[in-house]
């Protein structure tokens, strides 16, 4: 603990202030992303709480580390915006694409969830959990164990985020959330018991990233959607695929049903496309790019991002336009750039 910069911060120095805090910025985004859904609301959200870390810092009695003061600020901010009317901004998407979406097979209670560019990720402090933590890192980032998340009541939600990615002790979840033990630890019992039964259980592990066997994946999908090569990209899904896409009311779920859906939807009328790489979540994404055939110009036709198991994709996550900023994507591609 840094005494000086905080009797300066208590002093009214905002310098030190910063030069306190600033290094904890990146972590409690990811913490109030994992959380909330949405990488804006977790900005959000810890800009709030460097406001009220600041406004209150004269009171800190240095009781805990000020990372985990920030935290207990940053999990509290985040509850408050789970019960704000103020989130959900309308999403971006086409009407007739929707229209022409067959009946899913299985609902999703998840409506709500954003990407997270992997460029903020790499500007994390490596800082490993503690002993007592269940989820690795990756595994904690990434779009299946986000999305399971969304399926906790808030309370359960940001107990088993302190408790079992974060690593924190029971007694200081207590605190944070100026609660006792035993509600903590019932919290977790029964966040752990729901996320067992929702997160998927894959019998190969993802590539590593950037390995020969992911670089190979994307590019035969690039290569697919390119020349609108359907019975190709169909062939790299696993059986147990799953599809999701925006505002749709459920997924789509095998490699049958996934084909339908790429024939009938994605690559209708001979559609073809450009995929622009990125990375979100830890996982190989891409802006998607419809062609126009009557034009020079691809425009922008929302963001693919993949889940792999061994050397198959295991799930294909569709989110609308509205993503492509976050990754410092256009909306237009002229076609041969």
């Amino acid at each position: 603990m840094n005494t000086d910069l905080i009797v300066r911060a208590q002093e009214g120095d905002e310098v030190a202030f910063r030069r306190l805090v600033d290094g904890h910025r990146r972590e409690l985004e990811v913490h109030c992303y994992r959380i909330l859904g949405s990488s804006q609301d977790a900005e959000d959200a810890v800009q709030e709480t460097f406001m009220a870390a600041w406004q209150g810092i004269a009171g800190f009695e240095a009781r805990a580390s000020v990372r985990t003061w920030l935290y207990r600020i940053a999990t509290n901010r985040s509850l408050d915006a789970l019960r704000s009317a103020r989130r959900r901004p309308a999403l971006d998407v086409f009407p007739t694409t929707l229209a022409a979406l067959p009946e899913p097979t299985s609902s999703s209670a998840v409506i709500w969830l954003e990407p997270y560019p992997d460029v903020l990720l790499e500007e994390l402090i490596d800082q490993a959990p503690g002993p007592e933590a269940r989820y690795e890192a990756r595994e904690a980032i990434s779009l299946a164990f986000v999305s399971a998340l969304q399926l906790l009541p808030p309370r359960q939600r940001v107990v088993l985020v302190l408790r079992d990615v974060l690593a924190f002790r029971s007694k200081e979840v207590a605190a944070m959330l100026e609660s006792s033990e035993e509600s903590v630890s019932s919290a977790l019992k029964h966040a752990r018991a729901t996320l067992h039964r929702q997160l998927p259980s894959r019998a190969d592990p993802p590539p590593a990233p950037d390995s020969a066997i992911e670089r190979e994946l994307v590019e035969r999908l690039t290569r697919a959607y390119e020349i609108g090569d359907v019975d190709a990209v169909v062939a790299m899904l696993a059986d147990d695929v799953v599809l999701t896409t925006p505002l749709a009311p459920g997924n789509y779920e095998g490699q049958a049903v996934a084909g339908h859906v790429l024939r009938s939807v994605v690559f209708r009328d001979g559609r073809t496309y450009r995929l622009i790489g990125t990375r979100a979540n830890g996982q190989p994404a891409f802006g998607v790019y419809v062609r126009d055939p009557v034009t020079d110009v691809a425009h922008a036709n929302g963001m693919l991002v993949l889940t792999l198991a061994g050397n198959r994709i295991s799930a294909m996550t569709r989110f609308d336009n509205s993503v492509l900023p976050l990754f410092g994507l256009p909306r237009t591609l002229p076609e041969h750039a």
